[in-house]
């Protein structure tokens, strides 16, 4: 419990040498996806800068009951399941195709979307973990926060190799999918009470949608 405690300690005195880190990451992320001499590298990095947030994420969030560990694989692997079956059926999203910068496959899906999902309602509800308002508002407006990032990152996957849709586009049955999705794990957190304040969440969350939106605008 002691080494914990210094720990803790130790990392909310470095908290803001940390952020300074993150954004220096993920500015280094968009000058190397930008460069054609340097993108097949950064691209394949991607599993990478997943593994990286949620590590950072995780020592930020302190210890973990038993009830998050159990939620956060719940998430983790319905995140993955829906996703295969989206994937190789075509009757949740639409029909779209995984590239590789993702990583590993089964069935055809990406082993790191899982952690996808984990990251971004963990995410998510760590900004609204910041408000005062209502636990339903939270749950409502946390999915939209997801919609919202969604809709960007559709525009920027295709050039980095993340996903490619059949009709070039992702159709709006996709992003009503999502919210519906997204609505389902919010509450499910909420059910287990599970903590989800976090000093690094609202600011990775936020230098995840600023790196996809210069994506777009570097790329797209």
């Amino acid at each position: 419990m002691q080494l914990t405690n210094k720990i803790q300690l130790s990392l909310n005195r470095n908290v803001t040498f940390i952020k300074v880190f993150f954004i220096v990451f993920y500015a280094v992320g968009v000058a190397g996806m930008t460069i054609p001499y340097t993108f097949p590298l950064f691209v394949k990095l991607t599993p990478f800068a997943l593994f990286l947030t949620a590590g950072a994420l995780a020592l930020f969030h302190g210890t973990f009951t038993r009830k998050e560990v159990t939620l956060f694989g719940i998430i983790y692997l319905a995140g993955f399941i829906i996703e295969a079956i989206g994937v190789n059926t075509g009757t949740i999203f639409g029909h779209y195709i995984y590239g590789d910068s993702l990583g590993l496959k089964l069935f055809s899906t990406p082993l790191m979307i899982g952690l996808n999902w984990l990251l971004l309602v963990y995410l998510t509800a760590s900004v609204m973990e910041q408000t005062g308002i209502h636990s339903a508002l939270k749950i409502i407006i946390g999915a939209l926060l997801m919609i919202g990032y969604d809709i960007i990152l559709e525009q920027v996957a295709p050039a980095i190799d993340m996903w490619y849709w059949q009709d070039g586009n992702a159709p709006l049955q996709n992003y009503l999918s999502w919210f519906i999705i997204a609505l389902a794990f919010h509450a499910l957190a909420r059910a287990f009470k599970a903590n989800m304040k976090n000093k690094l969440g609202p600011f990775l969350f936020a230098c995840q949608t600023v790196f996809f939106i210069l994506l777009f605008i570097f790329l797209v």
